[in-house]
């Protein structure tokens, strides 16, 4: 089991930047895969974005490709997610996820075995 803790969420107009981070315990870092997922406020939670166990390889939905830039450090068993040119529908809880296997067969939910509690990012516009 791994345990999951974001931060670096809060409050940012329109056009501004955050970067979330997410510390992992528990299993070997580098041994899964990491994504970033979120919830609006009255919606399903969505793939925000993946990357493979090296960092070589990374995976975004379409509304926020060029935006966000996901990234991984296996020294310090950190997965950051870079949000920059922000807008108001990009305002959600934000959730970590650990990789349920060694490779990502796919990007929903099920492929994902253990979360953060999640993070509040509120965009204003």
């Amino acid at each position: 089991q791994v345990q999951l803790v974001e931060s670096g969420g809060g409050l940012v107009q329109a056009g501004g930047s955050l970067r979330l981070s997410c510390a992992a315990s528990g299993r070997t870092f580098s041994s899964y895969p990491m994504g970033w997922f979120r919830q609006a406020p009255g919606k399903e939670r969505e793939f925000v974005a993946a990357i493979s166990r090296s960092g070589r390889d990374t995976y975004y939905t379409n509304s926020v490709r060029g935006r966000f830039t996901i990234s991984r450090d296996n020294a310090k068993n950190t997965v950051y997610l870079q949000m920059n040119s922000l807008k108001p529908e990009d305002t959600a809880v934000y959730y970590c996820a650990a990789g349920r296997f060694t490779w990502l067969t796919n990007y929903s939910e099920t492929a994902f075995g253990s979360w953060g509690q999640g993070t509040q990012v509120t965009v204003s516009s």
